[in-house]
């Protein structure tokens, strides 16, 4: 969350103190003391309208509701709130916000279906890794019942829905964009956004050494740098020959940003690639030869991602097989499996209802991305050969089994699909403050005075 409330862009307020936008647990039980239930209690001073928007009001209660809500955040984030009047206009001028979105969705037909709210819960619970009797028991202690939970979500989903229908016709990200984008960073980078793990060699020069020594020493150290740059394996020469500290680990300075370098470390290797090693530079310790071991450009999408290998097991729910049967039976599965009695890969091919049943369930190696986000989020929570608890999600109900997970390098167009990707982030977040005002600007918003 943002510290200034009006510049939210995919979370509301209304979620902000139990899941805002699906990503976040929810408070766990036992720290919830009665001071936490307190202070986001309904305000006891008379309620009056604090605003109407296109007729609908807004109470002072919703307000205070809210900012008690922004406080508890906020204080779990260390970090403090505006005061008492900034806050207060800040909550309401983003609950004005939110509420003209809502209207704007509903008058041009944008619904979301039960289905849509089922399974926005079940994600909220799997995240959490609880199931729907904790999450109730969890939201009571927040204050909230289930009915007002799941309106939350439903309103939630339609915002989303509506900021991504709205927004996304204003976006594009063209081919040109991209090679903009590598060209600044390979060329102007800032020192800030790059991250270098240097080995070195340290040939040391006495204060007293004499020039025939300091000569003696150089061509050391260059010997040194055409060993290395033959193939010698650097952490023994390192071992071997260097008068730096860090000589027992090979040499290896460690991943920092480029700025907490020595600037002659940084000159010696701007130019260099990974695995490179750079000429004998002379510093007042003496001669350093210098390996770059990583170098990374934090302001481009990571050159690397993680794929998982899964398997599962599908049902269907259906007139004959109701969700909760369904989940009945794939614990039964997931029981067989643990205690040895059934072949996860036997079962999937005697009982999973879509087409990977033939491989055992095999869905093979995917890249983030490849599932829907209920059924990633938890699969993304198992360790290799761990089973899930079953899990729902739009096409049914599932059992997984992660089997592994590896580090593969993106290739050049994956990385200007990354590139691509990010760039239209950042362009909706610089659209969405214009389109928020301009909404704004159509609905009639009648600000009123607390009564004296």
């Amino acid at each position: 969350m943002r510290y200034r409330l009006t510049t939210l862009t995919f979370a509301t307020l209304v979620l902000a103190a139990s899941v805002q936008a699906q990503g976040l647990r929810l408070t766990d039980g036992p720290s919830l003391g009665r001071a936490s239930q307190a202070s986001v209690a309904p305000s006891t001073q008379a309620d009056f309208i604090a605003a109407v928007v296109n007729s609908e009001p807004i109470t002072n209660n919703e307000v205070q509701r809210e900012m008690a809500r922004v406080r508890q955040q906020l204080a779990a984030q260390q970090r403090a709130p505006l005061d008492q009047a900034g806050l207060a206009a800040e909550v309401l001028e983003s609950l004005i916000n939110r509420k003209v979105q809502l209207q704007v969705a509903r008058e041009t037909g944008i619904r979301v279906e039960d289905a849509a709210v089922d399974q926005a819960e079940q994600s909220v619970a799997s995240q959490n890794q609880i199931d729907q009797d904790e999450l109730t028991r969890r939201l009571a202690r927040e204050g909230m019942t289930r009915g007002q939970f799941r309106e939350q979500l439903r309103e939630q989903i339609m915002l989303q829905r509506l900021r991504e229908r709205d927004l996304a016709a204003r976006v594009q990200v063209t081919e040109q964009d991209i090679d903009q984008y590598l060209k600044e960073q390979q060329g102007g980078q800032r020192l800030s956004d790059l991250q270098l793990n240097l080995a070195q060699v340290l040939v040391a020069v006495p204060e007293s050494a004499t020039p025939e020594q300091v000569v003696a020493l150089q061509q050391r150290a260059q010997q040194v740098a055409q060993r290395a740059r033959a193939g010698e394996n650097f952490s023994a020469l390192a071992r071997e020959f260097s008068d730096a500290p860090e000589r027992a680990d090979g040499g290896q300075l460690g991943l920092r940003a480029a700025d907490r370098y020595p600037p002659l470390f940084v000159q010696a290797t701007a130019s260099l690639s990974v695995g490179d090693v750079a000429a004998p530079v002379r510093s007042p310790a003496g001669f350093h030869v210098l390996k770059v071991i990583e170098k990374v450009n934090t302001a481009l999408p990571a050159a690397t991602l993680t794929q998982s290998h899964a398997r599962h097991i599908l049902l269907l729910p259906s007139a004959k097989l109701s969700a909760a049967e369904a989940k009945r039976r794939l614990e039964d599965f997931r029981q067989q499996v643990l205690s040895g009695k059934a072949d996860f890969a036997a079962l999937a091919r005697a009982n999973s209802q879509d087409g990977s049943a033939a491989q055992g369930g095999d869905l093979g190696w995917a890249n983030p991305g490849m599932f829907v986000p209920e059924f990633e989020d938890t699969m993304n929570h198992l360790a290799p050969g761990e089973i899930s608890e079953p899990l729902q999600s739009r096409f049914g109900v599932h059992l997984i089994q992660l089997l592994e997970r590896r580090r593969v390098a993106l290739s050049p167009q994956q990385q200007r699909e990354s590139v691509r990707a990010m760039l239209r982030e950042k362009k909706l977040d610089e659209a969405y403050q214009p389109w928020v005002q301009e909404l704004r600007g159509r609905a009639y918003v009648e600000m009123r005075e607390s009564p004296q």
